[in-house]
C-alpha cells in the first residue's frame, strides 16, 4: 500500500516566505541597474515577502489581539500592494503605458476593508481571498492583452498559473465565507490550504522566472534597437534607414506613389570643429537632428548618413513637399542655432525622387549625390534638385 503523502502547510509557507526573502535580496544585486519596469517588479517581490513575514509573525501572537490585527492588516496591504506593482512592471514590459487605478483601489479596499472587519473570521477571509481575485484578474487581463512589443511566452505559462490561482483563492473565499466551520484555520491541513501552499510556492518560482525572462526580452529589444540608431544623435544609422528605405521604396511602387529623397550635409563643419571644438560639433549635429525630427511627417524616415551628412525619405510626397520641407528645415534652423549655438549653421542638399519602377534607392542616392555636389559648388547654403528630375 502507497503511504499517504503529508503535506506540512506552516513549513511549506515558511520556505516560500525564506526563499522570496532570498530573492528579494538577489534580484537588485543580479539585475544591476535597470529600469522603471524592472523596480517595480522587484518592489512587489520584496513587498510580497514583508507581507508574508507579517503573516507568518501573526500566528505567533494571541488570536484576535491588538498584535494579530496590525500584523494580519498590514500584511494584507503588502500582500495586495505587491500586485499593483506587478501590474505596473507587466504593463511597461507589453509596452503599455502603465495605469494602476484598478488594482491600486483593491489594493486600497482590501486594507481599509480587512482592517475594519477583521473580528469577523469569516467576513475577513472571504473579503482579502475575494480581492486578490480581482487583482489577479487584472494582472491576468494585462498579460492577454495583445502587446505592443515583441515578448516571450513566459506571459502565457504565467497566466495558466495566476488563472489556478485565482480558482484556488476563489475555493478559499467561499470555504471561509460560507463554511466556516470547516475552514476555521488558515494553516489547518486542509485540502485547499494545501493546494494553496504548493501553488503559492509555485507562483514564487514562476514570478522570479517571469520577471528574468521578461528583463532579458526588454534587454534584447534595447540592444536591438541601439543597433539601429547612431550613438552621437539618435537617428537611424545608415544600414537601419537603408532596410526601412528599401521597404518604403517598394510600397511606392506597389501603390504608385511619390517617394522623394534629399541628401543633406552641413555646410563648413570641419571650420565648426577647428574654431569652436569637436564638442560643439557635436552639439551642431544633436541640433541638426532634433530639427529635422520637428520639421518630419510621420511617413518620413532620416538618419546620419555619415560624417556631417544626413538623409532624409519622404514618402507620400511631391516635389513641391519636398521643397517645404527643406524650407521648413532652414527656417527652423535660422530660429534655434544662433541660440543654441552661438552661431548659423546651414546645410547644402541634393534632392531626388523615384521617377522609375526600375529606381533602387542605391541610384536615388546616387542622384541626389550629384546635385548635393554641385549645390557645394555654387556656393553652399542651398538645396538643387537631379539632372533626372529636370528632363522628367
Amino acid at each position: 500500500m502507497l503511504p499517504v503523502l503529508k503535506i506540512d502547510v506552516p513549513s511549506l509557507f515558511i520556505v516560500m516566505t525564506f526563499n522570496l526573502a532570498i530573492m528579494a535580496l538577489a534580484l537588485p544585486y543580479f539585475m544591476g541597474r535597470v529600469n522603471r519596469a524592472a523596480r517595480c517588479a522587484q518592489s512587489g517581490i520584496a513587498l510580497q515577502t514583508v507581507g508574508w513575514i507579517c503573516l507568518l509573525a501573526s500566528n505567533t501572537f494571541e488570536t484576535g489581539g491588538w498584535a494579530d490585527h496590525l500584523l494580519s492588516t498590514l500584511s494584507m496591504a503588502c500582500i495586495s500592494s505587491s500586485m499593483v506593482f506587478n501590474a505596473v512592471a507587466f504593463q511597461l514590459w507589453c509596452g503599455w503605458k502603465a495605469s494602476v487605478r484598478a488594482p491600486a483601489a483593491i489594493a486600497i479596499l482590501m486594507t481599509v476593508g480587512y482592517g475594519i472587519g477583521f473580528s469577523n473570521y469569516a467576513f475577513r477571509v472571504a473579503w482579502a481571498n475575494g480581492l486578490l481575485v480581482l487583482q489577479i484578474a487584472t494582472v491576468v487581463f494585462i498579460l492577454c492583452r495583445k502587446p505592443q512589443v515583441p515578448v516571450g511566452r513566459w506571459r502565457w505559462l504565467l497566466v495558466i498559473y495566476l488563472s489556478i490561482q485565482m480558482v484556488v483563492l476563489a475555493c478559499r473565499a467561499v470555504l471561509g465565507g460560507f463554511y466556516t466551520a470547516e475552514f476555521p484555520n488558515f494553516f489547518g491541513p486542509y485540502l485547499v490550504n494545501q493546494v494553496f501552499a504548493l501553488s503559492s510556492n509555485a507562483m514564487m518560482v514562476l514570478s522570479v522566472v517571469a520577471i528574468l525572462l521578461a528583463h532579458r526580452d526588454e534587454a534584447a529589444r534595447e540592444l536591438e534597437r541601439l543597433a539601429m540608431l547612431d550613438g552621437l544623435t539618435g537617428a537611424l544609422n545608415r544600414r537601419a534607414w537603408m532596410l526601412q528605405a528599401s521597404k518604403d521604396l517598394a510600397s511606392s511602387v506597389r501603390y504608385s506613389q511619390p517617394l522623394a529623397l534629399l541628401l543633406l550635409d552641413l555646410d563648413h563643419f570641419k571650420r565648426i570643429n577647428d574654431t569652436y571644438g569637436h564638442a560643439v560639433g557635436d552639439h551642431a549635429l544633436q541640433l541638426f537632428v532634433t530639427g529635422l525630427r520637428a520639421v518630419s511627417r510621420g511617413g518620413d524616415v532620416f538618419c546620419r548618413y555619415g560624417g556631417e551628412e544626413f538623409c532624409v525619405l519622404l514618402n507620400s510626397a511631391d516635389l513641391s513637399s519636398v521643397m517645404a520641407y527643406d524650407e521648413r528645415m532652414r527656417r527652423w534652423l535660422a530660429q534655434h542655432a544662433p541660440r543654441e549655438l552661438g552661431f548659423a549653421l546651414s546645410y547644402s542638399a541634393g534632392i531626388d525622387m523615384r521617377v522609375r519602377d526600375s529606381d533602387t534607392i542605391d541610384i536615388m542616392l546616387q542622384r541626389a549625390d550629384v546635385a548635393l555636389y554641385q549645390a557645394k559648388s555654387q556656393g553652399r547654403g542651398r538645396s538643387l534638385v537631379s539632372a533626372v528630375l529636370h528632363s522628367a
